[in-house]
């Protein structure tokens, strides 16, 4: 069975919310799907046995900072190599702070790039908590990232 594990950061609930979203689409799809808060895991824990897909859920802090608590799996993922995994990113941001808005984002998806893995799905930038429209876009993330794993 297809395994997928989705890893967030939140401090005010929004990025769960994204979490959950993504998690219900893998349900829906009958994948055997693991929710974790990103600052639990260790990046050397991931591998082919264990993940299939690994989508990062990360929130952007004030002025484009990554999260405090994802700093040390960020810091980690520079030490691994994923070249059989496929990757997604998503997350939540305001965009009250414009050129910032969701760039912890980009930063991941530049990092899991660097360990080889291969993205799946371009990422999602959610504006504060997720609203009918932004289901429907990462309802749309996960189709896409298992549309673009192969075996």
């Amino acid at each position: 069975m297809l395994k997928a594990r989705v890893m967030f950061a939140t401090i005010t609930g929004n990025n769960e919310a994204v979490a959950n979203i993504i998690v219900k689409a893998f349900e829906d799809a009958a994948v055997d799907v693991t929710r974790e808060q990103i600052e639990l895991v260790d990046p050397h824990s991931i591998t082919k046995a264990n993940t299939d897909i690994l989508v990062l859920v990360p929130y952007t802090f004030d002025l484009g900072s990554i999260p405090d608590e994802a700093l040390d799996f960020y810091d980690d993922l520079a030490e691994v190599q994923l070249p059989e995994i496929v990757y997604g990113v998503a997350g939540s941001g305001d965009d009250y702070y414009g050129k910032d808005y969701c760039t912890a984002v980009d930063t991941f998806e530049n990092r899991l790039a660097q360990t080889g893995a291969k993205q799946g799905a371009p990422g999602v930038k959610v504006n504060l908590y997720p609203d009918q429209a932004d289901a429907e876009r990462l309802q749309a993330f996960v189709a896409t990232l298992l549309g673009n794993f192969e075996n």
